[in-house]
């Protein structure tokens, strides 16, 4: 599943390319195809990202709700667009630029009490200005539930996945088994600045890295990673190998329904 750096770069690509301009709306698989054309040759005015959830605004008539979930994709290219394949469930095209949305989990027109109501249920996003992480850490400082998993939980921090929640657990050096109530408040301070800005990089950079300058594979001499997730990461999808700081092995094991990567000698505390 796409984590929240992705929403928010596509959010930006869709701003830049179509904000401001009528587009014509469509949906060649035919799914959302009633709302497309009540959508058709508006102007799209608004843009907003929040967590996993993208929103696409248009002149007084609502939003397109737009959740990828586990198969959701996205392409965005130049016009002309290409023919429209059937498995397109939203197309957005001007003069100058096309978007198709696959396979979402939510594709939905929806009003502007309904954005409200979605975001009222999410968590502070670490990549949304003014978030607030006293709220999240409200919540993470009373859980007996473990901190990897209220990491995961979207009403409690929204944006982040199984990527960033591995990756930051170990650049902090914290036990992902950890209670909430036994974080402390600088250690879940400096876990929410560092978020804010892996994950802004992961907008300007359309990946995910996670490693520090002096651990990158020329600093060390070890070969680059080799992974369809893109980036340098510390323990994520590393199972068995050695930790590029002690040397240790990565362990994984299954937490809130999801593969969980950490450093048994980095992350003791």
């Amino acid at each position: 599943m796409p984590e929240g750096h992705t929403i928010h770069r596509l959010a930006q690509d869709h701003l830049q390319r179509f904000a401001g301009w009528e587009v014509a709306v469509s949906s060649p698989q035919g799914r959302f195809a009633e709302s497309a054309a009540l959508l058709d040759g508006r102007i799209l005015d608004g843009v907003d990202a929040h967590g996993k959830h993208l929103f696409l605004g248009f002149k007084e008539n609502g939003w397109i709700h737009i959740h990828l979930g586990l198969f959701g994709k996205y392409a965005i290219g130049p016009a002309p667009a290409p023919p429209a394949t059937d498995t397109v469930r939203l197309r957005l095209a001007n003069d100058d630029h096309f978007s198709d949305l696959r396979g979402p989990t939510t594709c939905a027109w929806i009003t502007d009490e309904e954005k409200r109501a979605i975001s009222d249920r999410l968590g502070p996003d670490p990549l949304r200005d003014g978030d607030d992480p006293d709220r999240a850490w409200a919540r993470i400082s009373r859980s007996r539930t473990t901190v990897a998993a209220l990491l995961m939980d979207q009403k409690i921090v929204s944006g982040v996945g199984n990527v960033y929640r591995a990756e930051v657990l170990f650049r902090h050096g914290i036990d992902p088994y950890r209670a909430g109530k036994d974080l402390t408040r600088s250690e879940w301070d400096a876990m929410w600045a560092d978020l804010a800005a892996l994950m802004r990089e992961g907008v300007r950079n359309n990946r995910i890295d996670t490693v520090r300058d002096e651990h990158l594979p020329e600093a060390m001499g070890r070969p680059p990673r080799v992974d369809d997730h893109g980036g340098e990461v510390y323990v994520y999808r590393r199972a068995n190998m050695p930790c590029h700081i002690c040397g240790g092995e990565i362990r994984t094991a299954d937490l809130a329904a999801r593969n969980l990567f950490w450093c048994p000698g980095c992350q003791s505390r």
